[in-house]
């Protein structure tokens, strides 16, 4: 089939890309000359395992090829994909012009019958709306051809993009006519063999669906540090806490780690969105404005655990943190975690030293040159002559540090552990002071004690009944 993606962002390439690798047609359009050109010598702008192959091989098979010239991507696509960006506006409401002059460009340029599918995530009724600005620009030119608009919201989690769109959960297909969704079932029958993922709704249903997915995965986070929270104030770990709710298989393990917040392109944004488009129609979301309520506060937590121990005042003091993307497997920091924690630790007057195995480019185009940030080579690097630890993101190489060379590194052995990536009583052990999520100060232990104490486990034990 020939398919154009509008949009080479994160959600764009990553579809080109799989339906290319399926074996359609599939061209790649962008106003951005130098992300295309970028993309024409081989070179893929974002992080994503595996992404930088599949999009290397399927260019080089000729199934897949990036252009700016819309007119001939228009011609060229007998669906055309909407994926551009949706960012929030001041009031968390979703910016979409992006999505608007797409649908002009299409409603400009198209010369015959076409299925126009909306792959960004947008506010319910956006199918509408895009629908409305092609028929005009189709009566604006005298000219009337066959054309539907369609709902095919994506659910990729970064770092694991490839696989979630080539073995997905579900896809969700939001239409009406039967020729539309026949021609969709055609496109997605290779992600589709196994089992019957392939789900018709209306539009409107699926566009909800989207945000109502990655509210309530929010949702689960957003409960899990609150949790914590209380954890800490009544003497609870909500390590503990964690297995014994997650056993439940009505609530299961995913998403219920305590930590320091959601981020990223999709959390954030989606759970603003749907707060605005209930408060559109008259209806107060009391639990999503919460839900991001939370999440802001929760942000926080980390750089009060620092300025609990060291005071306020942190001029003279350096912090290495370990972690600036917002999860490991991408190089994103938008609204990340360790956004918040580098800049509170700036007002203060402290420095910082970073290092994250993905995101240091991401970091430099963000912050540029500043006297307080030190951008290392390594997480080793990062500590050297630090006053303290601090983890914001989970990589798997921040979990089996060498503690004695930490500790040699450290001006003093404490550790702000933003993840709970480590036993508590084991770096203790190691002779650190250790802050994690829901667990309260963890003082070190006396080398005497910590020689005392059996080895400690990988977990924090819990005794079953």
């Amino acid at each position: 089939m020939k398919v154009t993606i509008f949009g080479t962002g994160y959600v764009g390439l990553v579809t080109g890309a799989c339906f290319a690798e399926s074996g359609n047609n599939v061209c790649c359009v962008d106003i951005d000359r130098s992300k295309i050109d970028r993309l024409n010598r081989g070179e893929v702008p974002i992080y994503e395992p595996g992404l930088g192959e599949l999009v290397a091989q399927n260019a080089k098979a000729h199934r897949l090829w990036f252009t700016t010239d819309a007119e001939a991507a228009v011609e060229h696509g007998e669906l055309i994909f909407i994926c551009v960006s949706t960012p929030p506006r001041e009031d968390g409401s979703a910016d979409l012009r992006a999505v608007d002059a797409v649908a002009g460009t299409v409603g400009e340029l198209m010369r015959g019958s076409t299925l126009v599918v909306n792959k960004s995530t947008v506010p319910i009724g956006t199918a509408d709306r895009v629908r409305d600005i092609i028929r005009a620009k189709l009566s604006e030119r005298g000219v009337e051809f066959a054309f539907d608009v369609v709902s095919n919201p994506e659910f990729l989690k970064e770092g694991a993009a490839i696989d979630d769109f080539m073995k997905p959960d579900r896809i969700i297909v939001g239409a009406d006519k039967p020729d539309s969704i026949e021609l969709m079932r055609q496109l997605y029958a290779p992600f589709n063999r196994n089992h019957n993922r392939f789900m018709v709704m209306d539009v409107r249903s699926a566009e909800l669906t989207k945000y109502a997915a990655n509210a309530m995965l929010a949702t689960k986070i957003s409960f899990m540090n609150e949790m914590a929270n209380i954890a800490e104030r009544v003497g609870a770990n909500i390590e503990n806490v964690r297995v014994g709710i997650g056993s439940d298989s009505r609530i299961g393990y995913d998403f219920i780690y305590a930590g320091v917040g959601y981020g990223g392109s999709c959390f954030p944004k989606d759970v603003q969105a749907l707060e605005q488009t209930a408060g559109q129609y008259g209806y107060e979301a009391t639990l999503v404005h919460a839900v991001e309520e939370v999440n802001r506060r929760q942000k926080k937590v980390l750089p009060g655990k620092i300025a609990a121990h060291f005071g306020d005042d942190l001029r003279g003091r350096t912090f290495g943190v370990w972690g600036l993307a917002f999860k490991p497997k991408t190089d994103d920091m938008r609204e990340a975690p360790s956004r918040t924690l580098m800049e509170t630790l700036w007002a203060a007057g402290a420095r910082v030293q970073a290092y994250d195995p993905e995101a240091m480019g991401t970091a430099r185009a963000l912050y540029g040159n500043r006297a307080d940030l030190l951008l290392c080579d390594s997480r080793d690097d990062a500590v050297v002559g630090a006053d303290a630890l601090v983890i914001c993101t989970e990589w798997r190489q921040f979990k089996s540090p060498d503690f004695e060379l930490l500790r040699a590194s450290l001006k003093a052995p404490v550790i702000f552990d933003g993840r709970n990536i480590y036993d508590p009583a084991r770096v203790r052990a190691e002779g650190f002071t250790y802050y994690g999520i829901g667990l309260g100060a963890q003082p070190a232990l006396s080398r005497d004690d910590a020689t005392d104490r059996p080895a400690a486990r990988d977990a924090v034990p819990v005794t079953a009944a």
